[in-house]
């Protein structure tokens, strides 16, 4: 699939490719893929372009090189934070970055190629689905530089006590641990991640689009909600699939034994 004019950039903190549905991005800020001002730009900017070009249903998102993310780029913030009201855009600025993965309409799988700290931790939990590199590590390292992390959204990932030690003692949990925790799909060894990770988000594309945009935003909206008020607007985003041609597509393809052809309509 050739890349749609809309996604083409230029990029310079990101590696973006598209085939069989499926856009893959590199966070590319070598030598760590540390979170840049342009990083955080540019992945608010493709994502939310991804959410409104149909050839894209999926997303793998991973790391260039042997390094997911490292965190924050510590290196570049006195460039960055000079003056009054710096800082608070460059807070505003990353937050929206994870919101801006999670946000997205399109399903993202996680593909942790290596380190994932600090910041790097905050982009692993704002993706769908994980799949780590049994070598990959992720963790909270802030307490050692004297700053805090991603420790709320560790929280979507972590029990109580374990995220609690990452973030005061710098731990750092390994692929094999995650997937033991029941944090990732799957360990793997590394060169073979990304075929995971393609082979999952393959698996994502196949199925209905609609559908598809409507169950993640429906698991975004009622994550926060009580179980009744939760199950209710489940229940009611339900009843509004069923009415699509592509939930009808659905049923006559399973009655007929083939695969269903969808239109995303």
């Amino acid at each position: 699939m050739s890349m749609p004019e809309n996604l083409a950039g230029p990029y310079t903190a990101l590696d973006v490719t598209i085939a069989d549905g499926v856009a893959t991005i590199l966070l590319a800020n070598p030598p760590v893929n540390a979170l840049s001002t342009e990083m955080m730009n540019e992945l608010c900017w493709v994502l939310d372009r991804i959410s409104e070009t149909p050839e894209v249903r999926a997303v793998v998102l991973s790391g260039q090189g042997k390094i997911f993310c490292a965190g924050a780029d510590l290196k570049s913030r006195g460039e960055t934070i000079k003056g009054p009201g710096d800082l608070p855009q460059h807070s505003r600025r990353t937050r929206e970055c994870f919101h801006a993965i999670r946000e997205c309409a399109k399903p993202v799988v996680g593909a942790i190629n290596g380190a994932a700290l600090g910041a790097g931790l905050a982009i692993v939990a704002s993706c769908d689905i994980l799949i780590a590199a049994s070598t990959a590590v992720v963790g909270l390292p802030e307490i050692n530089v004297g700053l805090l992390g991603g420790g709320r959204h560790g929280m979507r990932l972590f029990s109580h006590s374990r995220l609690r030690r990452m973030m005061l003692t710098g731990l750092r949990v390994d692929g094999d641990e995650l997937y033991r925790l029941g944090i990732v799909e799957a360990s793997v060894p590394v060169d073979v991640l990304m075929d995971h990770a393609m082979e999952l988000a393959r698996e994502l594309a196949s199925k209905s689009p609609l559908a598809t945009v409507l169950a993640k935003q429906t698991l975004n909206a009622i994550e926060d909600m009580s179980l009744r008020d939760g199950y209710r607007y489940e229940q009611d985003m339900t009843a509004a699939i069923a009415k699509t041609a592509d939930a009808q597509e659905a049923r006559l393809a399973f009655l007929e034994k083939r695969a269903p052809v969808f239109q995303g309509k």
